[in-house]
């Protein structure tokens, strides 16, 4: 069995077995060990509640720095990161916007992969919405 890769702090373990295709863009599997932070679903809108796009890639990059926002409030950072779900409305939306996910998933999380699991819904509480994103993350000890 190969080793497994840590992420960049030693308490957070990325779960890789061996044999595996390697992931793009998430982890199959992480173990953490410190605080744990559960952020609810995030969408595209501000802190006062305002969307300012319709875009997908732009609205997904303001629930990511939603979840950024949350996750200070605990003292944590976009690294603390292990578990991501993501809902989205339509499927063929969210892969035409790969690229510019990308873009903006870097800019606001950095290279940081956690585990993902991405789920097309029939629709979201706020009809304005385009994806909701909930985290989870673990803070070191």
């Amino acid at each position: 069995m190969r080793t497994p890769q840590l992420a960049p702090q030693s308490d957070i373990q990325i779960l890789q077995p061996a044999g595996w295709a390697a992931p793009k863009g998430y982890s199959n599997g992480i173990a953490a060990r410190g605080r744990s932070v559960v952020i609810g679903g995030q969408i595209g809108w501000d802190s006062q509640c305002r969307f300012h796009s319709s875009d997908f890639a732009e609205q997904a990059k303001q629930a990511l720095q939603n979840i950024v926002a949350v996750l200070a409030e605990a003292g944590g950072r976009p690294e603390h990161i292990i578990r991501m779900t993501w809902y989205v409305l339509d499927k063929r939306e969210y892969l035409a916007a790969y690229p510019q996910l990308g873009r903006a998933y870097r800019e606001v999380i950095g290279r940081n992969f956690p585990a993902m699991t991405a789920v097309q819904v029939a629709g979201l509480m706020e009809d304005a919405a385009r994806v909701e994103i909930e985290a989870t993350a673990i803070i070191p000890d």
